[in-house]
């Protein structure tokens, strides 16, 4: 499809003609109502990463191809994740946001799990910090079929081109994830007064006996500015399950898989993202 005729051009230059008429935006304390990420029924809302950034052979399981991912999936949600992220890959395992690789496995993710959300990342560093690349990359998926766009996209804050990727993802009808890692990003996002369909604190790398003190840093800041959105908390690495236990006890959306931890949280290697799925499902309940 011609991007001139399609999706992008179809809704105009406009982003609201994408967004439609939002209620006005409303200031909440993050353990507040409305804080879950889509949870319904006092479930916390779980969302399972499945591969990130990590390299070919970082873990036995680790999905690279459109079936891996597909098949990732369907366990993930039959352990109970709610909805999934991916970084799809090219045919040599690289991480990619071309229309091709995008579109294949949102698609074969859709075909093994029908009506679950599914996201994929936008991360700078797979343009090799291309903005330009990447702007391009993605204003590509306009050329997919409706079915084959992802149903949201995380960027982040604390990489240039912020607002003109919020825009051209909501033109094609991709919802925004914000990744908000430290109190300065918070006040970016504040700034450009941008609705996101989630606000992903991530707390990035730093001591872990310091990551819930940094993470309740963000969360407050982001009450304080009255940033609208609901807040989904997780880590990476060593703090990703005192993390997880933090957005739980706070009432929090939160996410687990192989893109954060490979170990259980007495350190013990898991098998794959459904078994990690199911130990953050006993540690939420």
């Amino acid at each position: 499809m011609d991007p001139a005729t399609g999706p992008v051009a179809a809704l105009g230059n406009d982003p609201a003609t994408a967004l439609g008429n939002d209620p006005a935006p409303t200031t909440a304390t993050y353990e507040g109502a409305g804080a879950r990420g889509g949870a319904g029924g006092g479930a916390t809302w779980l969302k399972a990463c499945l591969n990130g950034a990590r390299r070919p052979g970082d873990h036995p399981a680790l999905p690279l191809t459109p079936l891996e991912l597909a098949e990732a999936a369907r366990e993930a949600r039959g352990a109970g994740a709610d909805a999934v992220h991916m970084h799809p890959r090219d045919e040599a395992g690289s991480e990619s946001l071309s229309a091709a690789h995008i579109g294949a496995a949102v698609r074969a993710v859709r075909e093994a799990c029908p009506g679950l959300p599914v996201g994929v990342s936008t991360g700078l560093w797979i343009t090799g910090g291309d903005v330009d690349a990447r702007r391009d990359a993605v204003r590509g998926w306009a050329a997919l079929a409706p079915g084959d766009l992802p149903d949201f996209a995380s960027a982040n804050l604390s990489e240039p081109g912020f607002e003109a990727l919020w825009h051209d993802l909501r033109r094609l009808g991709v919802d925004v994830e914000a990744g908000v890692w430290s109190v300065d990003d918070a006040d970016a996002l504040a700034a450009t007064g941008l609705r996101c369909v989630r606000v992903l604190v991530e707390i990035i790398g730093g001591p872990t006996g310091t990551a819930v003190s940094r993470a309740r840093a963000v969360l407050g800041r982001l009450a304080d500015l009255g940033v609208p959105g609901p807040r989904l908390l997780h880590g990476e690495g060593e703090p990703t399950w005192i993390l997880l236990d933090e957005a739980g006890q706070a009432g929090l959306a939160t996410r687990i898989g192989l893109e954060d931890v490979l170990h259980s949280p007495v350190g013990n290697p898991v098998g794959g993202n459904a078994e990690l799925v199911r130990l953050a499902r006993a540690r939420l309940a």
